[in-house]
């Protein structure tokens, strides 16, 4: 009984306007003038359009990957703005976050239905993937699944070199990055790069073959934020399959409104950016990204 008057509520408050409702009568005004019932329908209209909750922020890459991918698959969510590495209410290392993801990472995925969560982006992209039949980036063929999955375990140690050593000395001083380490993974990332582009992108326009995979987004995430539209930090002349590569993901659907806090942030190749400004770059990332699922 109370789920059909929890439903019959949410239809009369949130039926389109000037469109009659069968069975619509005075219990209508009743229900329009309870503030703690109309308030309860609209969070169960949020739950019912946005069955997922991300936790994270627009500037960290691990989760613009899985922003892009449900933006692209159209598939809604709430992001849920949590700070790495904080201990405060709104951080990863807050107690009631580490109850969601005990690895104090982000991103997060949370079902609302279930409760069900899971940390690292990789994981949360193949368990999407794998969930919701997503065949044209992560297919179900043996060994072209297994092609993605080799770069996925390939770009922790080498693409994702992009941010510990050219990005996050300029964003997360407080991690004191010494120079050694820094100037090793500008040598791994070139490295990969080389790899990319004489053995993979000068054969395919792909990562892993002639369409766009899980394997292209998580990679160009690192890759792509070293842009001279972005943060412009990296030389990318020696690359001409990769520049190629780049240039044709920026075509893929989601991939604006995902890159906002880059073009908000802008070049940090000869100064490092102030708090407030990271801080201002994420806002703007949040209020497009509410912008663009609202039209989903």
């Amino acid at each position: 009984m109370l789920a059909l008057v929890i439903t019959a509520g949410y239809h009369r408050l949130f039926s389109p306007r000037g469109r009659e409702v069968p069975g619509q009568h005075e219990s209508d005004l009743a229900i329009q003038s309870d503030p703690d019932l109309i308030d309860a329908l609209k969070r169960l209209r949020g739950f019912l359009m946005h069955p997922l909750i991300l936790y994270g922020v627009p500037f960290s890459q691990p989760v613009r990957a899985v922003m892009w991918l449900l933006l692209l698959k159209k598939m809604p969510f709430d992001l849920v703005l949590t700070n790495p590495g904080s201990k405060g209410d709104n951080g990863s290392r807050h107690p009631s976050f580490l109850a969601k993801n005990p690895m104090g990472t982000i991103p997060c995925l949370e079902a609302r239905e279930t409760g069900f969560t899971l940390g690292e982006a990789h994981a949360i992209m193949t368990y999407l993937a794998r969930a919701h039949g997503w065949e044209d980036l992560y297919p179900s063929e043996p060994q072209s699944r297994a092609r993605i999955d080799a770069y996925l375990h390939y770009h922790h140690r080498n693409i994702r070199e992009a941010s510990v050593g050219l990005v996050a000395p300029s964003i997360r001083k407080d991690l004191n990055i010494p120079e050694a380490v820094q100037q090793a993974a500008h040598k791994t990332l070139s490295a990969a790069l080389k790899v990319f582009d004489q053995s993979l992108l000068s054969q395919q326009p792909y990562l892993c073959g002639g369409a766009v995979t899980l394997a292209d987004l998580a990679a160009y995430v690192e890759i792509g934020q070293l842009q001279p539209q972005y943060t412009n930090v990296f030389d990318f002349s020696p690359y001409p399959f990769v520049q190629r590569w780049l240039t044709t993901m920026q075509q893929v659907d989601g991939h604006d409104v995902v890159h906002v806090v880059l073009a908000e942030l802008g070049d940090i190749s000869q100064a490092a950016p102030e708090m407030d400004q990271i801080r201002g770059a994420n806002i703007k990332a949040l209020q497009a990204l509410k912008l663009k699922l609202s039209q989903l």
